[in-house]
């Protein structure tokens, strides 16, 4: 899917995490062609080096930094190399997420409970801490969007850790934006619904279902959507054009949350 993008982040630096692939690899590819210089974060080497060198070489400007965003000093790192490499912080898209848990709350998974909660709500808030940090300091405002999911508004049974995890991002988001509009940065949620992602791909096929039948039930519009659609709202929201928005939700989800 290509779209025409304008150079509405010249300028700008971005980190985006979890952009190896699906959603964040999206992101950080149209946000290098709005202009931005991006930071491609990820716990997977290979495919964030790959990322990063198709970005440089559709004549864009990024880096690969390998991140656990589970992990404190690694996140602390990560917006260190930003920093040095860049000069400043812009804008960062809190992207990275594991694949949902399958098992009902009387029968979760404790282990994976643990580490679905430690990246996509602890890890979450890490970002954020340090993101805001380096923008605090630079004080000259800033964008951050937090990537929820539908499932944050809209329960699904058997991932309660996932369905957990993202209603906490929606409400960081909103904690975040009430103590950083003083600073001048906004800090706003992107909720995708169905994306056509690897890790949808995978979920499917732990559930037997295909596409077909699955997408009319997530989807007024009856498809999937792609994951440059999602991107398109993050980049909004992380460009000037979005200049008095904050605390707030954008749902890419085709209507699934409006029945």
């Amino acid at each position: 899917m290509r779209t025409l993008t304008f150079p509405v982040l010249e300028g700008k630096v971005a980190i985006v995490t979890g952009a190896a692939m699906g959603m964040g690899l999206a992101t950080a590819k149209l946000f290098a062609e709005a202009g931005a210089k991006v930071v491609v974060a990820d716990m997977n080497e290979e495919q964030g080096r790959a990322a990063a060198a198709e970005i440089e070489a559709a004549g864009g400007t990024a880096f690969f930094q390998k991140v656990d965003i589970s992990n404190s000093e690694q996140v602390q790192a990560m917006v260190k190399a930003t920093v040095d490499t860049y000069g400043r912080l812009d804008v960062a898209i809190n992207n990275a997420a594991l694949t949902p848990d399958n098992a009902p709350t009387a029968e979760f998974d404790e282990a994976y409970w643990n580490k679905l909660i430690s990246i996509d709500l602890t890890g979450t808030a890490l970002c954020l801490k340090y993101e805001l940090q380096q923008l605090i300091k630079q004080g000259e405002g800033g964008s951050i969007v937090n990537i929820s999911s539908v499932s944050g508004f809209r329960p699904q049974p058997n991932n309660p850790a996932y369905v957990a995890a993202k209603h906490g991002i929606i409400g960081l988001t909103k904690v975040a934006a009430l103590e950083n509009g003083v600073h001048q940065i906004r800090v706003n949620n992107v909720a995708p619904g169905a994306i056509d992602t690897p890790m949808l791909r995978g979920a499917l096929e732990e559930t037997g279902q295909t596409a077909e039948e699955f997408a009319p039930m997530l989807s007024l519009l009856g498809r999937f959507a792609q994951p440059e659609e999602v991107a398109q709202a993050s980049l909004w929201l992380a460009s000037d054009l979005s200049s008095y928005v904050t605390g707030t939700t954008i749902h890419v989800d085709a209507g699934y949350t409006s029945r």
